[in-house]
């Protein structure tokens, strides 16, 4: 096991650069950049000094420098904790991603306890009770859940709160602790905000992950194994969670590898629709405008995110089934 796990992070450090290498190209493909936009618009206010400041940046950063001279300056930089700076904000990016991804992070993860808390019993419940009213009900409310987009859910959720209680739960805090510091109280008011984003974005993955679980767990309940520990008298509760559900959960714990990356860049319309101060819309602008070192930074991070969920999920599968062993 330990060598397997040394064998893949190696090979995260190449997987990463090469990605790194395709969306910094990617970034850099649309004609122009944010500094010239920025030089137009800072001179039609009637700002003097505007080249002077761009001067710095483009020595700074080497933005007169050839593109794989950047991608040099900007890696290296990347690696000694300096992600550069965002033309757009006119801040770190360090301090910018910083800002929103502890939030961002609390959302999801919230979302995801909430998602399995639900998802896991129904799947299991649906799946032992085949073609039962209750199952019926169950699969029509998946298949709603998982038709229907999180941003229009968003809106209609929005619409009935300010119909019923004259007010849009827009953001994660009120007026009041936006920009106050963190406090018990300022919690508090996040967690009282939080419930309709985490309702919003977990309806889907809720509603694909029961019907999943369900799939998996009907597909391993007619395996012979299951009815061999069937006939050696096992009560059926005993034969369902601890023989056949631990083996149901195996694609749902690989597709926790794809949720971490999901933290960064999922959500990002229902986050705009409701006003979210996470990190999708942020990524959203970067790519937008142009903000190359911003966008590069999102990237790498997610890329990164994404090598170690698929990481965790191999070891926790490999914890889970002692059946699985790495070579």
């Amino acid at each position: 096991m330990l060598s397997y796990i040394l064998r893949r992070v190696l090979n995260m450090i190449p997987t990463l650069i090469i990605i790194s290498i395709i969306g910094f190209v990617i970034i850099k493909l649309p004609a122009g950049d944010y500094l010239s936009y920025y030089i137009a618009h800072m001179e039609a206010q009637g700002f003097t000094g505007v080249e002077d400041v761009v001067q710095h940046l483009k020595q700074r950063y080497g933005l007169d420098q050839p593109a794989w001279k950047q991608y040099f300056i900007w890696i290296t930089n990347f690696v000694q904790g300096d992600f550069g700076e965002s033309f757009a904000y006119r801040k770190p990016v360090r301090e910018l991603i910083g800002q929103r991804l502890m939030l961002t992070v609390t959302l999801s993860i919230s979302t995801l306890i909430l998602t399995w808390a639900i998802a896991i019993p129904i799947g299991i419940y649906s799946a032992t009770h085949q073609y039962s009213l209750s199952d019926n009900i169950f699969t029509v409310i998946g298949f709603i859940g998982l038709a229907m987009p999180n941003f229009l859910l968003a809106l209609v959720l929005l619409v009935i709160s300010a119909m019923q209680f004259g007010k849009v739960p827009s953001g994660l805090f009120s007026p009041a602790f936006e920009e106050a510091p963190w406090s018990f109280a300022k919690v508090l008011d996040m967690l009282s905000h939080m419930w309709i984003p985490v309702i919003v974005i977990g309806t889907a993955g809720t509603a694909s992950l029961i019907r999943i679980m369900r799939g998996n767990l009907l597909d391993i309940l007619n395996q012979p194994y299951v009815q061999t520990a069937r006939t050696k008298g096992l009560k059926e509760r005993v034969v369902i969670l601890k023989h056949a559900v631990p083996l149901a959960l195996h694609p749902l714990i690989m597709q926790l590898g794809m949720t971490l990356p999901s933290i960064i860049s999922g959500a990002a319309i229902t986050s705009i629709v409701l006003s979210l101060p996470t990190a999708g819309p942020l990524y959203l602008t970067a790519l937008q405008e142009e903000d190359m070192y911003l966008a590069g930074s999102f990237l790498v991070l997610i890329s990164l995110l994404l090598v170690i969920g698929n990481l965790l999920a191999d070891i926790a599968l490999a914890l889970m089934d002692p059946r699985i062993r790495y070579e």
